[in-house]
This record gives structure tokens, sequence and C-alpha cells, in this order.
């Protein structure tokens, strides 16, 4: 279960790397725009701004995401990103920090650019911290408190030069690049909360509350010992992405 609420108690640093993403999209008048993965709609909404003659079409795969974005006025439909297919009139698909559930992400894509019009823009952003503190420890603790619980591992995702050859591969420019975000979190237990709406959802969503208050201490203790606070109170903590902007072949 996705929670917005925790979801968006980031807004601001969650928003980044997207407006990093749709930055590179060179699309002038596109006709369609697609968010693949809208979340709670906060930023799809930023579609609807910076291409305003576009028809937007947003989906997601968390009824209470579908939910929360359908409140703020976006027209959000659930759908799972294995049943999409363009229409004929997209011109750009945007999917932000999304594929990195999709264990067959990549052969998604590749069915996405052959059924896309030419020209068309296919823009992806997922997180390249699997093998970071944050995530190893994660998977440590859920072997051993929670071995029913699957997280996924440094093979979520590709690096930029895979993708890049992918998708050339199927007659698309290509720009692939990636980002270490230096960000600087506030709070108790900052990285822990920062986490809790994203990685860890997973495990929330298994264990009962009891184990899973259990599995929060003893993670926090030591998320704290690999991410040390500041004097301050605050927390340096490293967010590396992956970004990919494709033009279909014209």
């Amino acid at each position: 279960m996705w929670d917005p609420a925790k979801y968006l108690d980031y807004a601001d640093l969650r928003g980044r790397p997207f407006y990093d993403l749709i930055g590179r999209i060179g699309a002038e008048a596109p006709r369609r725009v697609v968010d693949l993965g809208c979340g709670p709609g906060n930023l799809t909404a930023a579609l609807g701004e910076r291409w305003p003659g576009a028809r937007i079409e947003a989906a997601d795969s968390s009824p209470e995401m579908v939910a929360a974005a359908r409140a703020a006025g976006v027209d959000a439909r659930l759908l799972d990103v294995h049943d999409w297919t363009p229409e004929p009139d997209t011109d750009v698909v945007v999917t932000n920090a999304v594929l990195q559930w999709v264990p067959d992400h990549r052969e998604l894509l590749r069915r996405w650019v052959r059924r896309l019009p030419p020209g068309a823009w296919l823009a992806m952003q997922v997180p390249g911290n699997f093998d970071a503190p944050s995530h190893v420890l994660t998977r440590r603790l859920a072997a051993e408190l929670a071995p029913e619980v699957e997280l996924r591992g440094e093979d979520a995702v590709g690096e930029p030069l895979e993708y890049a050859e992918l998708l050339a591969n199927e007659g698309c420019v290509v720009d692939a690049w990636e980002t270490t975000y230096a960000q600087r979190l506030s709070g108790e237990n900052a990285v822990l909360e920062w986490i809790s709406g994203t990685a860890l959802r997973p495990v929330r969503a298994a264990l009962p509350e009891p184990d899973w208050q259990s599995f929060r201490a003893a993670l926090a203790k030591r998320l704290d010992e690999a991410y040390p606070p500041r004097p301050d109170g605050t927390t340096w903590f490293p967010f590396r992405r992956i970004f990919v902007v494709a033009r279909s072949g014209v």
C-alpha cells in the first residue's frame, strides 16, 4: 500500500529529478502527454503547465495514489504499466521513479518505443542507489527479521549506458546520464523516514504492527550509524538517480 501523504512529505526533493528529466524533452507541441506512475498527481500537473495544448493521460497502479491524484484535480486512472499501450497520438511518455518496481521493464521499453509514432519522446528516471547503505542494510535486516519479504536488489535497474544501448538498438536517439543529489534531510531518523515512503513499503505491508515497529527501531539504529546526523540535527543523504530520454526514429 502506498501512502500519498508520506510520499509528499518530501515533495520538493522527490520532485527535483522529475524536473531535471522533463527539462531534456524537446517536444514543442505534443498532442498527448502520458504520465505512467503519476503518484499523487502533483508532478503530473507540471506536464499540463509545460504543454497546455496537450491531452494529459495519467495512470498509476496504486488505488491510494490514484485517489490522491484525482483529489488534486488530475484525471488519473488505475492501471498496471504492463497493460498500457500508446495511443496513435502519443508524443511524450514520462515514467518517473516507477520502472525499478517492474522486473521486466527493459522489455516494456522496447515494446513502447516500437509502438510510439515517429519522433515521440520517452523519458524515464529510476533510483540508482540499490547498492547504497540505505538499501543494503534494509535487505540485510529483512533477511533476518522478515525473510518472507522480497526486496529488489542491485539488479533492479541498469546503468545509463545499458539503457542507451537498448534504446539505440530500437532506432532511438538517446540521452542517458546519472546524477547524485547531496540531500540534506532534517529530523530524527531522517534516512529511515525518507525510505519509509518508498523502499520500505513492501516490508511495512508484510509485517503486523508490532513486528514493523521492531523492524523500524532496529533499522533506524543501523541507518544512523551509516548516515551520522550532523550537530545541527540534519543528515546528508546521497541520492543517485539514472535518467534516460529517447526519441523514437524519425
